[in-house]
């Protein structure tokens, strides 16, 4: 069977920790990256073809010339904040070039897909664990413009060959524990602005609101590791070649951790007593968001090796230090 696969996106965060993954599983990678955020030198298995999803005629061409089995879709704009600024950029990077991608594996005939979502297709969700077959109610255009993604991926398999795996991600953090890969992008989430703040990149880090139900006041959100996700794509895409029938999964772990929690770890890890600044709640941000992974478990055989929130911790800071060039955690 052909293991040559497509990864768009894949010098980006996850990308780039998928493409390492199955690379070494034993598929052949091409991957095409606008690097608009991800970086080159991330990529370090495959072939890299720098080019955007809008030029359709690359797009053809690239295809025309490799026989895909499958196609694993990373690329996308994924900062909520910005996507409220740029809702049009949102919608046209995220929802036309899935478009742009589907016509392309309908001419070429590849009929596997694996598509990056996000919990943010769920909203504000009312109870948690959240599970598969929660309303879908984004309230920012980052979580509209991947929910119409969905929805064209999955009115396009009703009338073709094509079967996919959605994976909506939860609150992805870490690093690749040899230190070759982590978050390179600008964006930024509670992790990565603690560890900030602990090696004196940042004067210290904000908690937005400190009155929310929960046992400490803080938001509670569901932390994966990124290794743990990358290894859920190379089951999903295992899966597809058994020909199975499409599925909807969440990625988590099903266990939330607040905000406090996360900045007491990031300094006892560290070492370093940071700042911490209290302020009003941000607009929309719910108390608790934790994923039901039991789908995933099930129908992949999905067994996370990470589940624990100092390593997350642990990999994220190693990887933070030496992309400063500075000592590695001992």
């Amino acid at each position: 069977m052909n293991k040559k696969v497509l990864v768009t996106g894949g010098a980006g965060y996850i990308g780039s920790h998928v493409v390492r993954q199955i690379s070494e599983a034993g598929y052949d990678v091409v991957v095409y990256d606008n690097c608009s955020t991800g970086s080159p030198t991330a990529v370090l298995h495959g072939e890299l073809i720098i080019a955007d999803l809008a030029d359709t005629d690359r797009l053809y061409q690239v295809f025309s010339k490799h026989q895909f089995s499958a196609v694993l879709h990373f690329a996308a704009s994924l900062i909520v904040p910005e996507s409220v600024l740029y809702p049009l950029d949102y919608y046209a990077n995220n929802t036309r070039n899935t478009l742009n991608l589907l016509r392309c594996c309908s001419v070429m005939g590849v009929n596997q897909m694996i598509f990056s979502s996000t919990a943010a297709v769920y909203g504000q969700p009312t109870e948690n664990p959240v599970t598969e077959s929660a309303l879908t109610l984004p309230i920012n255009p980052y979580g509209r413009s991947k929910l119409v993604s969905e929805w064209l991926i999955s009115d396009y398999e009703k009338t073709s060959q094509l079967r996919y795996v959605i994976l909506r991600y939860f609150n992805v953090a870490g690093a690749d524990s040899t230190g070759k890969l982590g978050q390179m992008s600008q964006a930024s989430h509670l992790i990565r602005a603690a560890c900030d703040a602990a090696l004196k990149r940042q004067p210290g880090v904000r908690i937005f609101g400190t009155d929310f139900p929960t046992l400490d006041g803080t938001g509670i959100r569901d932390y994966i590791h990124v290794e743990d996700l990358a290894a859920a794509h190379l089951d999903a895409l295992r899966y597809l070649e058994q020909n199975q029938e499409s599925q909807i999964l969440n990625c988590g772990y099903g266990q939330g951790y607040s905000v406090r929690q996360v900045i007491e770890r990031v300094k006892a890890i560290s070492g370093v007593d940071f700042p911490v600044l209290e302020t009003d709640r941000r607009a929309g941000d719910p108390a608790c968001v934790t994923a039901s992974a039991d789908k995933i478990r099930e129908i992949l055989g999905w067994e996370p090796k990470y589940n624990d929130l100092d390593q997350i911790v642990y990999t994220s800071l190693n990887w933070e230090m030496q992309r400063g060039e500075l000592t590695r955690v001992a």
